[in-house]
């Protein structure tokens, strides 16, 4: 069974591609691109604006996925905004930097990520499944690897390298196994695979 991703963000598509892998479930780009106003106060709302937009636009299964960080000591700045964080404009190690910049003083730096998977087959049927992964913000990017926020957040449940903790760009299987969209992911395949059943057929 397909369902198109309701999102331009090729990094996301990429991931959750490969997380479905060998269910019978496969996540295609959609047709094309649309701006959906994220105007809802959750995570699970954003999601499901999006997840709407693009089925009532392409008139077949979809699946849409809105994340966020969730900062204790910034509880107001990120969160549903994590995306557009500092303006319009910025990179995402420019984002990265001003976090830390405005993190510099404060005595908690607990944090966690959080995704929202939103799959709509039909009008009269629409699936959530939320993902967390708990940690810290660190003090300096490190790592390379993953995309947004990666380089500055230290998971919790992340092995310390030899110069103490690793962020998650530094350890991308740990990633694909355990980050906040691969719990959703999970629990979404855990779910549709019961659900869906006898249509689905190995990929």
């Amino acid at each position: 069974m397909k369902f198109i991703f309701a999102s331009g963000n090729a990094h996301k598509a990429k991931e959750l591609q490969e997380l479905f892998l060998g269910t019978g479930i496969e996540i295609i780009p959609a047709p094309s691109s649309m701006v959906v106003e994220e105007n809802r106060d959750t995570l699970f709302g954003n999601a499901e604006l999006k997840a709407e937009a693009y089925y009532q636009k392409f008139k077949m299964p979809v699946v849409s996925d809105d994340s966020g960080l969730f900062v204790a000591s910034l509880p107001n700045d990120l969160g549903v905004n994590t995306a557009r964080y500092g303006g319009e404009g910025l990179s995402a190690e420019q984002r990265c930097r001003l976090l830390l910049k405005n993190m510099a003083g404060e005595g908690s730096r607990d944090a966690y990520f959080a995704c929202v998977l939103c799959f709509v087959l039909s009008p009269k049927e629409t699936f959530f499944f939320e993902g967390r992964l708990a940690g810290a913000i660190g003090h300096q990017l490190l790592g390379d690897g993953g995309f947004g926020y990666d380089p500055i957040f230290l998971p919790h449940e992340l092995k310390e390298g030899e110069f103490g903790p690793r962020s998650l760009a530094q350890d991308e299987q740990f990633k694909m196994e355990n980050s906040h969209r691969a719990r959703a992911a999970t629990r979404a395949k855990s779910f549709l695979i019961s659900y869906l059943g006898p249509s689905l057929k190995e990929i």
